[in-house]
């Protein structure tokens, strides 16, 4: 007996993947990456791109960060993204000094995620603020 077509199970198709994002060559920072582009308007003194061109320049140098839970991190600036996470490259921790321990060796962490919403301040090393160069 054939079933009538009230009864079969109706069949979607599942809706097609949105399309990929509009890439496009940067070769700013000579990494030659592929990056989204932006929907900022760039011009020559928008204070978008005077933004990105002070954080392009703290790129490779040493930063602090201090975090909420009284830890400090010392490294190298690699990257950031849009929820003000920071990666640190060839970090060290150092604890925050208490009454029965005072703040000793640093533990190398080496590569280091730091979340943005535990992230109290953010220093520039003195001897990599030397060589920071600024347009």
């Amino acid at each position: 007996m054939a079933a009538s077509p009230a009864q079969e199970p109706m069949l979607r198709k599942p809706p097609p993947p949105p399309p990929p994002p509009v890439l496009r060559e940067s070769d700013e920072n000579g990494c030659g990456n592929c990056v989204p582009e932006d929907p900022v308007e760039e011009t020559a003194d928008s204070p978008y791109l005077r933004a990105r061109r002070k954080l392009e320049n703290l790129l490779n140098k040493s930063l602090r960060i201090r975090m909420t839970d009284g830890r400090t991190l010392v490294g190298c600036f690699l990257c950031t993204d849009r929820d003000c996470n920071v990666i640190l490259g060839s970090a060290q921790e150092y604890l925050k000094p208490t009454d029965s321990f005072s703040a000793g060796e640093p533990r190398v962490l080496g590569l280091a995620m730091v979340p943005g919403h535990h992230i109290i301040s953010i220093e520039v090393e003195l001897e990599s603020l030397n060589s920071l160069q600024y347009f």
